[in-house]
């Protein structure tokens, strides 16, 4: 199953079977973090928040477990992960290719429509390298 196959497969079977399917041990963790994060349509979260909501869910989940967990589910192709400044970190539940809108004074990220950004060239790899993808970030605030 495909990446993209992944996040679609979430509407159509309930999470322990998506996380069997990416190759990950369904542990009752998981399973409520996982709840969490898909409960609720495509968006961008990062761990700090989805600890939060965990917390107000009663799951008994530490910071510490969140960030590995997302970091196992981004591995297995369930998140994508977008760092802004190298500070902030978001995980994203759209891992279709798309690009993003960074809101300056919100920290908030939302989606640009793969179509919305064209990319007149991209530089070769070094050598004995390949080139995964390519994330555009515009950054933008409100107007003054």
């Amino acid at each position: 199953m495909s990446e993209v196959d992944h996040v679609e497969h979430t509407h159509s079977c309930n999470v322990t079977e998506m996380l069997r399917d990416a190759g990950l041990r369904p542990t009752r963790q998981r399973v409520a973090l996982a709840e969490l994060l898909y409960s609720k349509g495509n968006r961008h979260i990062s761990a700090e928040h989805l600890h939060e909501e965990a917390v107000k869910a009663e799951v008994p989940v530490s910071l510490a477990t969140v960030y590995n967990t997302l970091h196992q589910f981004t591995e297995a192709g369930l998140l994508r992960e977008v760092a802004i400044d190298g500070t902030k970190t978001y995980f994203d539940t759209n891992v279709h290719d798309h690009h993003h809108f960074f809101i300056e004074g919100e920290n908030r990220v939302i989606d640009i429509p793969h179509d919305g950004v064209g990319l007149g060239r991209v530089p070769k790899a070094p050598e004995g390298m390949e080139i995964v993808r390519v994330d555009v970030v515009v950054r933008v605030r409100p107007k003054s």
